[in-house]
């Protein structure tokens, strides 16, 4: 989808560290990272860097969503591991709109649900309150604001396992599980829908923690973002990291590792706008 001429356009900076500290050194890990932004029409990446304390860059590959990952592997005795991304991207507002689809998955699979998009009886509630919605962006729009309803923003009351149906019967949760939600009530329609993980531009330059929202397949349109979190269709504030059709498949870091120490996480994220 061309750019309109007037469309607005943002440079954002963006810095996320996250730490790990271990009560014992780590005998071996080996992690995943998907912290590198997606390049496309609306969003041009200017400067990215990685940097790593405690462990080695593996490989880098494209994953089976496109997303740019690096695997990397912990210094052997390792009791602090470090990673950094930090960077500029230049993001243009598209109403939230992303256009075509691409990667190397079918549209169809988007449909299909995972274990933490099982549409169950909170679900099924959720969509009888927007069926008479007339078109498909309508009713999109309208379940966005019934998951906000249904699932009250609290920070650190979930864990990453929660599912849809879960985050609905506990009626709180985050930005995550608002988007499962909306993922699995779109799928139970029959609309492809997927996870996104990124980052946002708030009042409040310095978080702690990345950002997540759905995007969902509209006939005419293409792939049209929805952040349950903030009601709104993503703009020049956003920028995209990684899909997938759930979070494990989007997770800014995933990986495993040996010993029996426990572990300390602290994550610090940072977004400045120009």
């Amino acid at each position: 989808m061309p750019d309109t001429p007037d469309a607005a356009t943002r440079r954002l900076q963006v810095r996320h560290e996250t730490v790990y500290d271990y009560d014992a050194p780590v005998p071996w890990g080996l992690l995943q990272l998907r912290l590198t932004p997606k390049a496309h029409h609306a969003q041009r990446i200017l400067r990215w860097d990685l940097h790593l304390d405690g462990a080695r860059p593996e490989c880098v590959f494209e994953d089976q969503h496109r997303n740019t990952t690096h695997l990397i592997s912990m210094e052997p005795g390792a009791t602090r591991l470090s990673v950094t991304v930090e960077g500029e991207v230049e993001v243009t507002d598209t109403a939230g709109v992303l256009g075509p689809h691409g990667g190397f998955h079918p549209l169809w699979l988007f449909a299909r649900p995972t274990p933490r998009t099982e549409a169950g009886p909170g679900c099924t509630r959720l969509l009888a309150a927007v069926a008479q919605e007339s078109t498909a962006l309508a009713r999109l729009h309208a379940l966005s604001a019934a998951v906000a309803q249904a699932i009250q923003w609290e920070h650190g009351t979930t864990t990453v396992t929660w599912t849809a149906e879960e985050a609905l019967a506990a009626g709180r949760g985050v930005c995550q599980d608002q988007a499962h939600v909306f993922i699995a009530c779109a799928r139970a329609q029959g609309i492809p829908a997927r996870y996104v993980s990124g980052y946002l531009l708030m009042e409040q330059a310095k978080q702690d923690a990345s950002h997540a929202w759905a995007e969902a397949w509209i006939p005419d349109l293409g792939w049209v973002g929805f952040d349950v979190a903030n009601g709104i269709s993503p703009d020049d504030r956003y920028v995209r990291v990684a899909t997938g059709l759930d979070y494990s498949e989007a997770a800014p870091v995933s990986g495993a590792r040996t010993g029996t120490g426990g572990e300390r996480l602290t994550v610090a994220v940072e977004v400045r706008g120009q």
